[in-house]
């Protein structure tokens, strides 16, 4: 058995690992949990497309081909999650897909780094000027 780092296993949201034909090779607990009425652990080494309904799964699919990211928010049984979906990659070589879910709040705060760095560059610009 190969050893999981302690932080994807305390990790409060879902990460399901996918090679690059779809078959689950990893879960962590939250994910495990998440699908302990379709096998839990169970699931590693069965197909990841099997896991969804349609078109969930044509779109997964898709993805797939694609290998491209893809991020959304759901609503799901009254919670807010974000829903992060990418490619990964072993020795600079495509491997496969990395799903994670991890609920968030209804309401959040944005920040916006880019306007904030121009303000204190603004500010130190224009105290130079003094």
């Amino acid at each position: 058995m190969k050893e999981t780092h302690p932080w994807v296993e305390g990790f409060p949201g879902t990460i399901t690992v996918c090679d690059k034909d779809g078959i689950i090779v990893d879960l962590n607990d939250a994910s495990a949990r998440q699908f302990a009425d379709r096998g839990g652990r169970g699931l590693i080494g069965s197909l990841i497309f099997d896991c969804h309904p349609e078109p969930a799964r044509t779109r997964l699919a898709e993805l797939f081909e694609s290998r491209k990211q893809n991020v959304y928010t759901i609503r799901k049984d009254g919670r807010r999650k974000l829903v992060f979906q990418t490619p990964w990659s072993r020795d600079g070589q495509y491997a496969g897909y990395l799903d994670m879910t991890i609920e968030i709040p209804w309401a959040m705060p944005h920040f916006d780094r880019d306007a904030e760095a121009a303000a204190v560059h603004d500010k130190q610009g224009n105290s130079e000027e003094k």
